[in-house]
């Protein structure tokens, strides 16, 4: 038996004016992006962001960015559900790689392959865990949207919880426990991500796994 395909809820449409219909118009909204992205890579404190910069780093004018964005939030928050939608989509490949044998091993590898695209684009990392400036930069309801149960690389550790290893568990109950487990997770990744030494992050990333698994799978 087979996972079934981790949902992936759409982010939070409140500050996105509306959907690019046209080719020229993606265009537009893939070169806001990438602008904003660039600027992020330098690390740049989002107080110091501004619409106007990003739409110079775009190469675009004021005006065109405000027909897809109402604001620089809107633009931070689409960069956050694109590099989570990349991540998950690319998930079942490197869980294939690390080939997992159980719950602990599964929940390890999904953390691995989390760290790793973090490592990877700088942007996301400033996105996610923030900047100089410190504090998130994306928002909590975008936030919200891919740390569900049922989102993710929680969505298979839940299905392995529920049909490899025979349930056992109230739904309502399991989806709690990996909130609560998604959550730790999550800010310990952030303080594993403060270490200036690669060796530290990769201790801190050991601990993360280690305490994960007992709180999820111990007996």
């Amino acid at each position: 038996m087979s996972p079934r395909k981790a949902s992936s809820p759409p982010p939070p449409a409140a500050h996105e004016r509306r959907k690019p219909m046209q080719e020229r118009s993606q265009e537009t909204v893939e070169r806001i992006l990438a602008g904003a992205g660039r600027l992020l890579t330098r690390r740049m404190p989002l107080y110091e962001m501004t619409t106007a910069m990003i739409a110079a780093e775009a190469g675009v004018s004021v005006g065109a960015l405000y027909r897809f964005f109402v604001d620089k939030q809107a633009i931070i928050d689409a960069i956050a559900a694109r590099h989570m939608e990349t991540f998950q989509s690319g998930l079942p490949v490197e869980l294939g790689k690390a080939a997992p044998t159980d719950g602990p091993s599964l929940l390890g590898a999904v953390i691995d392959s989390f760290f790793a695209y973090l490592e990877a684009h700088p942007d996301f990392r400033t996105v996610a865990y923030g900047g100089p400036g410190g504090g998130r930069y994306v928002s909590r309801p975008a936030r919200e949207a891919y740390a569900a149960p049922d989102a993710g690389g929680a969505a298979l550790v839940k299905w392995f919880m529920t049909e490899g290893m025979g349930g056992g568990q109230p739904a309502n109950t399991l989806d709690w426990r990996l909130r609560v487990a998604t959550e730790a997770g999550d800010r310990l990744m952030g303080y594993a991500l403060e270490q200036p030494d690669k060796a530290d992050r990769k201790r801190v990333i050991e601990e993360v796994k280690r305490l994960l698994a007992n709180y999820l799978f111990a007996t």
